[in-house]
Parts: C-alpha cells; structure tokens; sequence
C-alpha cells in the first residue's frame, strides 16, 4: 500500500500528473523556481526517490532521464483512501463520518461514481450506497435547531 507522499514529492508528482507527458528533472526545476528556491540536485534526488519508490518510470534521453508518472492522481488518491479505510476496526462507522464530511460537490461526485459502477455492482450493494449518499446528502440540508 502507498504511503502519502511529502510535500516535495506531490509538488514534483502535480507536476508530472498535469503535465501528463514525459519530463526532465530541468522542466521541474524551473517550474518549482517559481515558486520556491530550490537546487538542481534536491529535484534530482526526489524524482530518483520516486523513481525508487515506483511512482515513476525513467528513460534516458542524451545526458538526462525523462520521467513518466506510473499511475495517474486519481489511483494515488484512491489508494491513500482505500489504505485509511481498511485500518479502521470500524469500516462501516468510518465511511458514514466520511460521508458526512463530504461538500455537496464531493457527494454529486460520489453519486456519477456510484452510476459508473453500479453495472458491475450487486443491485443490493448498488441501491445501499445510493442511500447512503443520499442520506448523507440530505442531512446537510436540514436546518439545525
């Protein structure tokens, strides 16, 4: 299971992730200037750490490597999910809080997600997690007392 990555890594995996192409370790470097000083060797070494760690592949181009993100941002995510969720001694208890916590946008999210699986879903299965969404979604809009 991955573990969150640190700043300077999800800065240069954003990077990577939008750019959705092969990238040096310079095109990172001058990118992340922008924003912060930073050495040519730090970037180097964090893309080699990711490299290491398998969130990105390299090729050598001339003199230098082009890395390419292994998965997209959206599996990292899931799997950080997936990983806080299955340490829970209380899974169900634990994506009701979830839920809660989710902006109405979050919810509609959920529910087009929840549309895509259905298919491959049991209908039992299908119909509670749309309940629950729903549920979720029409706590928010009572008004408190």
């Amino acid at each position: 299971m991955p573990r969150q990555l640190g700043e300077l890594e999800d800065a240069v995996m954003t990077r990577v992730w939008q750019w959705n192409r092969p990238v040096t370790v310079r095109e990172v470097l001058e990118d992340l200037s922008q924003e912060r000083s930073i050495a040519y060797t730090t970037v180097m070494t964090v893309m080699d750490n990711l490299h290491q760690k398998g969130w990105v592949r390299r090729e050598v181009d001339g003199r230098a490597y082009r890395y390419t993100a292994v998965s997209t941002r959206a599996a990292y995510s899931a799997a950080l999910m997936n990983e806080a969720w299955s340490t829970s001694d209380n899974p169900a208890a634990a994506l009701v809080a979830f839920f809660g916590m989710m902006s109405a946008e979050q919810r509609e999210a959920l529910r087009d997600a929840m549309r895509m699986v259905v298919p491959a879903l049991p209908e039992d299965t299908a119909a509670s997690a749309a309940e629950a969404v729903e549920a979720a979604d029409g706590a928010e809009q009572e008004p408190e007392r």
